[in-house]
């Protein structure tokens, strides 16, 4: 970790997470996770590898990354780059789409400047000292769905059958639910009257990720919320479902891009100089 580089994290809505970071070279490893990653470059120039080419965003320009899409993050200038990320649960795009659209909207160009994009950031990310208020959460998700589907109009059409929406549901709850141990197909079958792969690909149309997937990042999730209140890196890998802390820490680093440590590391409120600086 660079001297300086830090991250904080605004308090938490459901299905929804706000942070603002400073990074002066290095950022992230190659990663994924299983939400919309959807944000704005404050200031210097912000560098990432998205579907096989670089992408360059300066301040003012947004970044729209999809769910399980494989990216890094580094400088590209010597003075780092600051921003500001909202990370979105497909599900509620899913729901604020409603019937317009047969799949979650994919925005192929990650670097924009569209100003439907930009009025919905501007109500999620002007604040980070505050919790959004539920309502404002809807209308947020609400702005944000339908500036994505404008983007990608290919997604509009007729949405998969009610049922199977259904079933993902339920398989979502249980995952939500369970994720502390192993869950077996045949539980999610049962629970869902969907063969094993129906299911799997019902399950990406519908959130952008697989079961096992969305199962592992429920973990992390808990995990992340654990090493934020003190405990141990050995102490979350058990009380998270990982078989030890070498195995929450390859999941870490894959979702996240860096290390448990490095991650706990960051998280300190961005120095007031720092700020002042434009950092």
């Amino acid at each position: 970790m660079a001297p300086g580089d830090w991250m904080r994290v605004a308090p938490a809505a459901g299905g929804l997470e706000r942070i603002e970071a400073y990074f002066a070279g290095h950022a992230f490893d190659p990663h994924r996770h299983d939400t919309y990653a959807i944000g704005i470059t404050l200031a210097g120039l912000q560098s990432f590898g998205y579907r096989g080419s670089r992408a360059d965003s300066r301040a003012g320009n947004l970044i729209v990354i999809h769910p399980d899409e494989v990216h890094d993050g580094r400088a590209g200038a010597e003075a780092g780059f600051r921003y500001r990320m909202a990370y979105v649960e497909p599900r509620l795009i899913r729901a604020a789409l409603g019937r317009s659209a047969r799949s979650l909207p994919f925005v192929r160009q990650p670097v924009s400047t569209d100003p439907r994009l930009a009025r919905a950031l501007r109500l999620a990310l002007a604040d980070l000292e505050r919790p959004l208020e539920e309502l404002e959460a809807d209308r947020f998700v609400l702005l944000l769905a339908d500036a994505l589907l404008a983007l990608d109009p290919s997604s509009a059409g007729r949405p998969l059958p009610p049922g199977c929406g259904a079933a993902v549901d339920r398989a979502r709850q249980f995952l939500d639910a369970h994720h502390d141990r192993a869950v077996g197909s045949k539980e999610l079958e049962a629970i869902t009257s969907l063969d094993r792969f129906a299911l799997a690909r019902h399950f990406r149309a519908r959130l952008g990720t697989s079961p096992y997937r969305y199962l592992v990042m429920r973990r992390l999730d808990r995990a992340r919320s654990l090493l934020r209140a003190g405990h141990s890196l050995v102490d979350a890998a058990l009380a998270c479902g990982f078989a030890d802390q070498s195995h929450l820490t390859r999941q870490f680093r894959s979702a996240y891009g860096l290390t448990p440590g490095r991650w706990r590391a960051m998280h300190v409120e961005a120095p007031a100089a720092a700020r002042r600086r434009g950092r």
